[in-house]
């Protein structure tokens, strides 16, 4: 596992409920974790959940890696909760937001260094957006006609599974 990219897709329901897919998925564009969510959620909020979720068998005997080699991720994952947990674990590309930029000029000596970002591994990014495309033949995954939670992410990971 070399590259994690995350996203989200925002979905309204047959139903008049909306939901929102956030997903991780490896370079080559197959999903690795998924919650779902309610249409009011952010992105940040899920994003621990999503990479706890993480889990890619061994070849041989061993756990499962559960520590991407480099997390991307867009301007919706920057936040400086997320840059904390990624600096413990991951290197990251993830491009800061303009109020986070100004934040920091204003702040200056005081403000924290820039984080490193990489606009070449950044353009990997749409492996993630590739995925979602994937997956929207699934008529039950792209119109969400599925009541609960639980059916959306099993048919989500039966899609998966079949990719």
């Amino acid at each position: 596992m070399t590259t994690t990219c995350l996203g989200d897709n925002y979905r309204a329901s047959a139903h008049g409920r909306e939901s929102r897919r956030h997903l991780a998925c490896d370079a080559v564009g197959r999903p690795l974790a998924l919650t779902v969510t309610g249409g009011n959620s952010n992105d940040c909020t899920q994003f621990a959940a999503v990479m706890e979720a993480i889990r890619v068998p061994r070849t041989g005997p061993g756990r499962p890696r559960t520590r991407p080699v480099h997390v991307l991720g867009d301007k919706g994952y920057s936040s400086t909760a997320i840059r904390t947990w990624l600096r413990r674990r991951n290197p990251d590309t993830i491009p800061e937001r303009a109020d986070q930029i100004r934040n920091r000029l204003r702040r200056g000596s005081r403000g924290e260094r820039p984080s490193a970002f990489d606009k070449q591994l950044y353009k990997r990014r749409n492996a993630v957006e590739r995925c979602f495309n994937r997956l929207k033949p699934w008529r039950g995954i792209t119109t969400r006609y599925d009541k609960t939670t639980e059916s959306h992410q099993a048919a989500v990971t039966h899609a998966s599974l079949l990719m």
